[in-house]
């Protein structure tokens, strides 16, 4: 009863582990924040990291896919490369495995995000993957597919014409039942990884290290293209292209939803297209 609150004789004594106003409990100051060049190399570092387990391994592995077939004595237009292949031939083993690919493909974008809301600010919010604006979204995204998909066809059948671009076989999955909403889940992956870890994270984090804009904008559509080379020079070019139309687009709006409307509805298009067309369609518009 009665005893002071700051201690025994109701005054605090300075025990050499450091000042009432500077510590707490005897703890030692807190570091000082680090420089401007320790968080540059921080986040160079962290972009490493993150393309390494993501699109920069699938950029590395397209150029050795490249390498691989120019050397390998036939021409391109003569070689496949397949999109969405069956793993088993036991549909829900199948299935299974296709599920379990995509969930853990995800993982990048949610480390993505995560990085980008270290300052305890929503990721999804600073980089507009938030649903704010659905129908806006919706609209522009379909009208960037369009923008894209139309002259992209195109340039894929020149480029298989040309010669420079392998035919690319975009949906080999056994058919069952789970057929086309794998493909439909395939492709909203392919959308959430690439724009959000090429336009997203990407932009952001170079322009935190204060890169100048055209190189983020460069930096980001040849991300695209790179790992797209495994299907041929043609490719490489309409996805640095497309590239450099949505980072653009997020650099002037800071919202990636759209971008990932657009990209799923192009492969979308694509995946289940290609595997509920005719035969014959597919071979007059020289998708196969």
């Amino acid at each position: 009863m009665g005893r002071a609150v700051g201690g025994r004789g109701g005054a605090r004594e300075d025990d050499g582990r450091g000042s009432a106003a500077g510590a707490v409990d005897g703890l030692p100051d807190a570091a000082p924040p680090p420089g401007e060049r320790a968080v540059a190399r921080r986040f160079t570092a962290e972009i490493w990291i993150v393309l390494g387990l993501s699109l920069g391994k699938s950029a590395v592995y397209a150029v050795v896919s490249l390498i691989a077939k120019l050397t390998a004595g036939p021409p391109l237009a003569s070689q496949t490369t397949t999109l969405n292949a069956s793993r088993s031939p036991r549909p829900y083993l199948d299935l299974t495995y296709q599920l379990l690919s995509i969930g853990f493909a995800l993982l990048p974008v949610a480390l993505a995000l995560y990085l980008l809301s270290a300052n305890g600010r929503s990721a999804v919010r600073r980089i507009g993957l938030d649903r704010t604006r659905p129908w806006r979204d919706l609209g522009i995204g379909v009208g960037l597919a369009a923008l894209i998909g139309i002259p992209g066809l195109g340039l894929y059948v020149a480029g298989r014409a040309l010669g420079i671009t392998v035919e690319v076989q975009a949906a080999a999955l056994n058919a069952a039942w789970w057929t086309v909403p794998v493909l439909i889940l395939s492709a909203l992956q392919n959308a959430l990884l690439e724009e959000v870890v090429a336009v997203g994270y990407l932009m952001e984090r170079l322009r935190d290290l204060r890169w100048r804009t055209p190189a983020i904008v460069a930096a980001s559509a040849l991300l695209r293209g790179s790992y797209h080379l495994y299907q041929g020079w043609g490719p490489f070019v309409g996805n640095v292209v497309m590239g450099v139309v949505f980072a653009e687009y997020y650099r002037r709006r800071r919202r990636v939803m759209p971008l990932v409307v657009a990209h799923t509805a192009l492969d979308v298009v694509a995946f289940v297209g290609y595997a509920l067309l005719p035969q014959e369609w597919l071979e007059a518009i020289g998708v196969t």
